[in-house]
């Protein structure tokens, strides 16, 4: 008997849904909300009003394109958080009526969880116990993961998230959103070492973002006072010193941990993990710690369905199902 499980995805501006059959993902449909870019962030309102305008027509070519009628689903997945809660609603709300109107399990999901498991897609795959960087924009963890639906995290951000310090870089650079990208297009051209930014030491695995945010803030705010052309002309320059100093800072968290575990399997996940700089500095301390590096596609990095249906697909196998009265988890953690 074949396996099908429909997932979704809304925690904060995509809208995606996808197709799981006996393990393998069929598709990984995803609308992206481009009302934010005017404003230099998500505005929650705007993004639950977008994920209702595009959730119906990404599920429909969702099962559309797999080849799997309705009533071949076996189960329905959605995000039950963290997220933003208006988009988080807009998910779980349509995830119940319809694993409801099919008469079929259905299976809530942690974002944080899935991104970690987007590991499990394709080959290579990680062994366990593994060591897994998740890094977004609203997260910074250290996640000892050790069976498929059992990890602990060994390490987090105490204020800011890596991904909201790259964000908050390029919109003091007056670069359009979303920025984290961009600092990672400019850093590839520019000098790392032109400038010098703090990096927290924090102790044990504890991250802090917010020093280095402030020291951009003043950096351009004294430099712009003597030269109002400054960002323009060390625009590169800037991108690569502020990008090296954060992938400098996870990266010393990385290697405390993996020595204070004993752990050779790393692997990174969640939007930032999409960044070159960071993939590289993987790559190098691969072949010079003998680590054995996990990087998602970049289709999976981001958010996406895929990786919420992977989680259900390990969900559903232990029968791990939830009642239909659950409700979306703004700050649910792993």
């Amino acid at each position: 008997m074949n396996v099908n499980i429909l997932a979704i995805e809304s925690s904060c501006d995509e809208t995606s849904a996808s197709i799981i059959s006996n393990g393998k993902i069929l598709n990984n449909i995803v609308a992206t909300q481009s009302v934010h870019e005017k404003y230099g962030g998500v505005v929650p309102e705007l993004a639950s009003r977008a994920h209702q305008q595009h959730l119906i027509p990404v599920v429909h070519e969702a099962i559309e394109s797999s080849g799997i009628a309705k009533n071949e689903l076996s189960a329905i997945a959605f995000t039950k958080g963290p997220g933003l809660m208006g988009s988080l609603m807009v998910g779980v709300s349509f995830a119940k009526s319809f694993a409801f109107a099919l008469g079929i399990p259905l299976i809530d999901i942690n974002h944080m969880e899935a991104h970690i498991l987007a590991h499990f897609i394709d080959e290579p795959k990680p062994q366990f116990p593994f060591i897994c960087l998740t890094v977004s924009g609203g997260h910074t963890q250290l996640v000892l993961v050790k069976d498929y639906l059992e990890m602990e995290v060994v390490g987090e951000t105490m204020d800011d998230a890596v991904g909201e310090a790259f964000d908050k870089t390029a919109k003091l650079l007056g670069l359009p959103y979303p920025g984290g990208p961009l600092i990672d297009k400019y850093a590839k051209e520019g000098n790392p070492k032109a400038f010098q930014f703090p990096i927290s030491d924090m102790p044990g695995l504890t991250f802090s973002f917010s020093g280095i945010k402030t020291a951009v803030l003043y950096f351009l705010r004294d430099n712009l006072k003597e030269n109002s052309q400054f960002v323009e002309q060390n625009l590169a320059d800037i991108c690569a010193s502020v990008q090296y100093t954060l992938i400098k800072t996870l990266m010393q968290k990385l290697k405390k941990a993996a020595k204070q575990y004993k752990i050779k399997d790393i692997a990174i996940a969640g939007g930032v993990s999409a960044n070159s700089g960071l993939r590289n500095e993987l790559e190098l301390m691969s072949k010079e710690l003998g680590w054995n590096v996990f990087i998602p596609k970049f289709e999976y990095c981001t958010d996406n369905a895929a990786m919420i249906a992977m989680a259900a697909h390990f969900k559903y196998q232990r029968s791990q199902f939830c009642d239909l009265d659950v409700s979306p988890e703004a700050r649910l953690k792993i």
